[in-house]
């Protein structure tokens, strides 16, 4: 077993993973209360906050637990899912060209034209009205699973509603942080803390 030292982290955070132990912890916080469809950026991170080694490589993950049939049936809570290209591709540089294939899915971009699979719509547009208008529609809530960069223009134009974090208990160091650049102070409620 290991110690982990989370003195860097806010008081909060650290009282919340200690709940969790040395294990994987999902913590759901939210923004703002809405009855429009809710875009939550649902994503797993290292203790010191990165969603990805600096080469877009994750294996310092758990992959193997609870965690993953609690992330698998979460899915079923949606029916759309937004991403950036870069994350897009992820999937598909190992030929995954559907990666949510029960979901409807965007790929935000400005160098990709066509889409390499039928169901997998290409955003190149104005993201703030395309979201706007997604999250009026009827349906369930939305999955946006990354990346970096695009996090930062959603929370710049107040698109994500609820953010879930599934913390494994390691510090990287360095790599691709949960949001590129700097947020604005946008604060968030917390709304449960559960270990795995």
């Amino acid at each position: 077993d290991r110690t982990i030292d989370v003195s860097c982290l806010s008081p909060r955070l650290r009282q919340l993973l200690s709940e969790a132990g040395a294990t994987n912890a999902s913590i759901v916080i939210s923004r703002k209360k809405s009855k429009m469809r809710k875009v939550k950026y649902y994503v797993a991170c290292s203790l010191d906050g990165f969603i990805a080694r600096e080469d877009g490589t994750w294996d310092f993950f758990v992959s193997e637990g609870d965690h993953i049939a609690d992330y698998l049936d979460s899915l079923k809570s949606f029916d759309a899912v937004l991403m950036g290209r870069k994350t897009y591709e992820v999937g598909l540089k190992m030929g995954v060209t559907d990666p949510y294939p029960d979901l409807k899915s965007y790929v935000f971009t400005r160098s990709m034209t066509e889409s390499p699979h039928e169901k997998v719509k290409i955003v190149s547009g104005e993201i703030g009205e395309f979201v706007g208008e997604l999250k009026n529609e009827e349906g369930q809530n939305i999955y946006f699973c990354g990346g970096a960069e695009l996090a930062a223009q959603f929370f710049a134009e107040d698109l994500i509603d609820e953010v879930i974090l599934k913390v494994h208990p390691v510090f990287i160091g360095s790599g691709i942080p949960l949001i590129a650049g700097v947020v604005k102070k946008t604060q968030m409620n917390l709304i449960s803390c559960r270990s795995f």
